[in-house]
């Protein structure tokens, strides 16, 4: 391990041991659940030692504000995934018996529902159900535009910006 590599961690096991407690209070308060409470403090600081290069010093000077954005983009992140998921197991009941898909492929299609997700995160909600409404209903540009009430020059800039979003998302996942 590197010397910044090392500064990195202690710096983060300083966070954790100054504050770990006050995060586990605050998400439980909110969760009323303590286990997952605990998951999602602990996925919290896996997020910062994974946002962070080991060349970067961590500079908080509001570690509990910090820590609190960090765990709301953590809950906000498991809920969107929920909800996603929720709703894929809805649309699977209500399909045919013939369409019953084996847990494998469940697994592998919620797998793909979630990397796309992760893909058009950050994307506007215009700019998602333009790429969706043209990826999956194959709906051509203008009646996209017409569900939108945008113009047709606007869903192909949407298509664009989602386009090159999901090519660099493929490209950082060696995809």
């Amino acid at each position: 391990m590197s010397k910044q590599e090392l500064v990195l961690q202690q710096q983060v096991q300083h966070l954790y041991a100054e504050n770990h407690g006050w995060l586990l209070r605050r998400l439980r308060a909110r969760l009323d659940c303590s286990q997952q409470a605990a998951d999602f403090a602990q996925d919290t600081f896996v997020r910062i030692l994974a946002g962070h290069n080991a060349s970067e010093r961590i500079e908080i000077r509001e570690p509990r504000s910090y820590l609190a954005t960090i765990a709301n983009r953590v809950l906000i992140d498991h809920f969107r995934r929920r909800a996603l998921e929720k709703a894929y197991l809805e649309a699977l009941q209500s399909q045919p018996e013939a369409v019953v898909i084996a847990p494998e492929e469940r697994l592998a299609l919620l797998q793909c529902l979630h990397a796309l997700d992760d893909m058009l995160s950050g994307l506007g909600s215009n700019v998602k159900r333009a790429f969706l409404l043209s990826q999956l209903q194959g709906l051509p540009y203008a009646e996209i535009a017409q569900q939108l009430g945008v113009s047709v020059s606007s869903v192909k800039k949407y298509m664009a910006k989602a386009t090159s979003r999901c090519l660099v998302y493929a490209l950082e996942h060696g995809l």
